[in-house]
């Protein structure tokens, strides 16, 4: 399948990130295996290439684009930029000011807390959602919730890598997926 008219080839562009892409054992604690994007984004070329790839798998108009702490903004500020779309931070707690919508899940030892300012959200807005990787799901199921109290509609979700055996897409039915990679 060939590209559309000024998007770059996905089947290359992906090969480009996965080359670029570092592998990091036991990070940040042992026994993870953390993947590495600062490459990507410090080649220039590969990061331009990533963002059309990633705006033109939108899934149809989209009224917001968000990115999850923290570096789903990296992906997500340029996005919104080609889409034409505004963007929303999805923070840590704590890490807006006032007033915020929250919203907490759970974590293998413990919970976590995200936060956006509700007042950034039009109700009935689509919303393109982003973010580096997709891993067990928890964090882009806590943002769907968020997105949905505010009356907005998560019409897709975009990652860089989806790390399959984790099985994150299970924790957000009915929302479409793209990942560039998938990974085992």
């Amino acid at each position: 399948m060939s590209a559309a008219p000024g998007v770059p080839d996905r089947a290359a562009v992906a090969a480009r990130v996965s080359e670029l892409m570092r592998e990091v054992p036991d990070y940040p604690e042992p026994g993870i295996l953390f993947r590495d994007i600062t490459p990507v984004l410090a080649d220039a070329q590969a990061f331009a290439d990533l963002v059309a790839v990633m705006a033109a798998a939108a899934p149809g108009p989209v009224d917001l684009v968000a990115g999850m702490e923290s570096r789903g903004f990296l992906l997500a500020a340029p996005v919104a930029v080609a889409l034409g779309a505004g963007l929303v931070p999805v923070r840590k707690a704590g890490k807006l000011p006032g007033p915020t919508l929250s919203e907490t899940y759970e974590l293998e030892y413990g919970t976590a807390t995200l936060e956006l300012h509700p007042f950034t959200v039009p109700a009935g807005s689509r919303v393109l959602v982003l973010d580096d990787v997709l891993a067990t799901g928890g964090t882009a199921a806590a943002t769907l919730r968020l997105f949905a109290d505010c009356g907005a509609r998560v019409v897709g979700i975009g990652v860089l890598a989806e790390l399959a055996a984790l099985r994150g897409r299970d924790q957000v039915p009915g929302v479409p997926v793209d990942a560039l990679l998938t990974l085992p």
